[in-house]
This record gives C-alpha cells, structure tokens and sequence, in this order.
C-alpha cells in the first residue's frame, strides 16, 4: 500500500503539469494598443416626414408632395439615389375616437416616412439641415459624423497596436537579458470607433449673455472627430541571449 500511495504521488504532480495551460517554455504575454484619429468628412442625417390629415388618403399624397420636393432639393447637394434609404409609408389613425362627453371627435391621420441621407459634402452640414428645416421636416433624429477611410484607419490601428506589442515585448525581455522569439498566440481583444467632439471643444470662450456680443444663432458645428481604436493580445516566445 505505501509503494502504491508513493508512485501516485510522484505522478500527480506531472499529470497536473501536463494539464496546465502555461506555456512549458520560457514566454511573455503583453498587450498592445493604438488609436488613430481622423477628421470626419461624411455626415449621415437619419430624420422623419409627417403629413396628417383629416383622412388617410389626404395624409398619403399630401406625404408624397412633400416627398417630392425633398427629392428635388437634395439635388443641390448632389446627393444621389444611390445616397438616401426611404422607409415604406406607414399611415396610422392618431388622437382620440371620443370626446370626454362620449360624442365622436374627427378623426386624424398621419402619412410617415423616416429618410436616411448620406452628405459626402460635410461642409454642408448645416446647409442641408436648414433645408430640411424649411421643408417642415418634422424630425431631425440624428446626425452621425463618419469617415470615408473607415476600413484604412482602422487597418492602420490594427497595425499601430501590434508594433506597440513587440515595443513593449522587446523593451520587458531586454531588462532581463533575454530576446523575444517566434509568435506564440495572437488575438484581437477590442476594435472600436467612437465619434465625439475634438480640442475645438476647448476654445470656447465664456460670454456673457446679456451683452451685446452673445451669439443669437450659432451656425457653426463644433469640429468632431473620430477615433478608431484597436487591441491586440499577443504571447511571445523568449530566448536566452547567447
């Protein structure tokens, strides 16, 4: 029974070693990271036509006049077909059926459509949503702020985080006299991209509201900009130096 016990207990040890998942050689583990940043230079404006009407059928065409119109003015924005995504109408009875004194109210209607534009003129940003405006577009959901280099930038990102791997790879292995060798695993852990304001944000100065010089109407967007991250996960070999 003792010689039993003894040989289990001289192999515990190497079957829990051969079940580890640690590396059986010398390695390093390190993360890299990056971020790119680029100037947004295509503007998408998702926003909603509402007609409404005393009857379904008056909602629709008077929807579609201001359909129409819409199509003929984005034209001076050299937006295309090809540029704007349309919803189907939807027409749908809104209020109420009945007064509080139970007596039947007219009835509403109301013709809906929700339009997606992509502006490749960012410039113009404010030019079309003044447009829109005037239209009586009822709803500007939202603007979104994009780059026509998504897929460039967040390559270069991709790229920049694994550099920043081997940097820090090679300056941990150099402090303790080792190289780093052959890649052992590699992994992309994050991929993002984020739209916010940039340092414009910064140089706006405080004034004061009751003078003379406080802005009515700001027509000027604030500079966005976007940022395009990246994350990579990678486990290097080590070598001993020779």
């Amino acid at each position: 029974m003792k010689l039993i016990t003894s040989i289990f207990l001289t192999l515990f040890p190497l079957i829990t070693f051969a079940n580890s998942s640690l590396a059986t050689n010398r390695h390093i583990a390190v993360q890299g990271t990056a971020e790119v940043l680029a100037n947004p230079d295509i503007a998408k404006i998702l926003f909603q036509i509402i007609s409404i009407k005393n009857e379904p059928l008056a909602a629709k065409n008077d929807l579609d006049n201001k359909v129409n119109l819409l199509i003929d003015g984005l034209n001076q924005f050299e937006i295309t077909a090809d540029d704007v995504v349309a919803s189907s109408v939807k027409v749908e009875k809104t209020g109420m059926d009945y007064i509080e004194t139970g007596h039947q109210a007219p009835a509403e209607y109301a013709a809906i459509r929700t339009f997606e534009v992509t502006l490749k003129n960012i410039e113009r940003v404010n030019d079309l949503s003044d447009f829109l405006l005037n239209l009586k577009v009822n709803t500007i959901q939202n603007t979104e702020f994009l780059s026509s280099k998504a897929e460039l930038l967040q390559a270069q990102a991709t790229q920049q985080a694994l550099n920043n791997a081997k940097e820090k790879a090679n300056v941990l292995a150099n402090s303790f006299g080792t190289k780093v060798g052959e890649v052992r695993t590699i992994s992309s852990t994050q991929k993002s991209v984020y739209s916010g304001f940039g340092a414009a944000v910064k140089k706006i100065d405080r004034v004061n509201p009751m003078s003379d010089s406080f802005p009515k109407v700001r027509k000027n967007y604030l500079q966005q900009t976007i940022s395009f991250k990246s994350s990579i996960n990678v486990v290097f070999d080590l070598e001993l130096d020779e």
